[in-house]
């Protein structure tokens, strides 16, 4: 199944956007579905059609969703709810504040990104089409299987190792031990969870089948916000491979008051090209009427794409790279707009650290590597590269960190 990412600042169109490829691709014959994860929903609004928690037929080959988390919750959290919540209760908490206090910060993320594997997994669609949350929260959902990492591997460890070994002797014990243990079929829906949310990391950083899309417009801080955005994708590994830019005003046509208006737009336009270079940028008109309803999205998606296949990978270019060169080994990741002087590299046993800012990306080494000091990492042509010297023979002992020397 193909997946199509769109994202952008609050307010750039990327919903109509979404909705247009999505009806594009239906018309092409593909089963696609377009799935709204922001919780401000407005799939419903571009569509003129009321959307629910499961797929709404649209027409031929196209069904919308608008996501609802807590209907996954009560589906996939129940039981660890009940559990919590009876031992909140046990302390005093009441009952309305010991439900809320079993959600756990990002759980209405982690069931968002649940769907996806499971329409994955179904079989009946050919390309599921991503309605994202304005951008700071479409990094943090994308971001939430490779961030959650080394939690989820702790909890089911402890799970494993610790809760299920032990608690069936212990609740043998006495009644008031019994009451603590978690049972069964919660310590289940905890392992199921984090498994799911594993495999969702390789569906989503698959550069074959998932890429992202970032919608903006032709303003300074959408500009800002997207070339923020490309950065920490690509630190992720995210592959992205188209740029839109919506809401241009006709340069043909006399504007009124709005003349300056498009002239700070071709001045940021021409910005945008090359910045953002080489990845595609489509430019989007400004139309007289709100893009709503069917036949709206359909001339919108003709004006996008033309006789193009929006399934189409626009820009074939990984953002994570290994590359040998004789004994010199590299990591490399493309940061196009990163300061150099914010990055920070280091090792930990057979871990590599990268951080821009609050964002962190953790990538497992090879296995030759493993123990290896990295060697001075140097940014150029809008790559970090991270060097390994594979016949040096210090190994590090402790972690050790390396700034980046542009």
């Amino acid at each position: 199944m193909r997946i199509l990412t769109f994202t952008g600042k609050g307010g750039v169109g990327k919903t109509s956007v979404s909705a247009a490829t999505a009806v594009r691709l239906a018309e092409l014959g593909y089963r696609t579905l377009v799935l709204s994860t922001d919780p401000a929903h407005s799939l419903s609004d571009s569509f003129n059609l009321p959307l629910g928690a499961e797929p709404t037929k649209i027409k031929e080959n196209l069904h919308a969703i608008e996501v609802n988390p807590y209907v996954d919750l009560k589906q996939n959290w129940q039981s660890v709810q009940k559990y919590y919540t009876r031992i909140f209760m046990a302390q005093g908490v009441s009952g309305v504040m010991a439900d809320e206090m079993t959600i756990l910060p990002g759980m209405e993320e982690i069931f968002s990104l649940l769907r996806i594997k499971r329409y994955k997994s179904s079989g009946l669609y050919d390309v599921l089409v991503l309605d994202t949350a304005p951008t700071g929260e479409t990094l943090r959902l994308l971001s939430l299987p490779d961030t959650l990492s080394w939690g989820m591997k702790a909890v089911k460890n402890v799970n494993k190792y610790i809760v299920r070994p032990l608690s069936k002797p212990l609740s043998k014990m006495s009644d008031r031990i019994a009451y603590y243990i978690p049972p069964e079929d919660a310590i289940e829906s905890v392992d199921q969870v984090f498994d799911e949310l594993e495999d969702i990391r390789e569906i989503l950083t698959d550069n074959v089948k998932s890429t992202v899309r970032l919608v903006m417009n032709a303003e300074k801080m959408s500009i800002k916000e997207t070339m923020r955005a490309l950065t920490y994708l690509n630190l992720y590994g995210f592959k992205v491979d188209m740029v839109l830019v919506n809401r241009l005003l006709d340069t043909n046509e006399d504007s009124g008051y709005l003349e300056n208006w498009k002239a700070i737009q071709q001045k940021y336009l021409g910005e945008i090209e090359e910045g953002f270079s080489p990845l595609p940028v489509t430019k989007l008109r400004m139309y007289e009427q709100e893009i709503v309803g069917l036949k709206a999205l359909e001339q919108f998606a003709h004006d996008m794409y033309g006789d193009t296949d929006p399934s189409d990978l626009m820009y074939d270019e990984p953002p994570i790279k290994f590359v040998r060169n004789g004994d010199i080994y590299e990591v490399q990741l493309k940061l196009m707009f990163a300061n150099p002087g914010d990055i920070d590299v280091w090792v930990t046993g057979d871990e590599l650290y990268v951080q821009i800012g609050s964002q962190r990306k953790i990538i497992t080494l090879p296995i030759s590597l493993t123990g290896l000091e990295p060697g001075d990492a140097v940014f150029r042509d809008k790559w970090l590269h991270i060097p390994f010297d594979l016949n040096h023979q210090g190994r590090h002992q402790t972690d050790k960190q390396y700034s980046n020397k542009a």
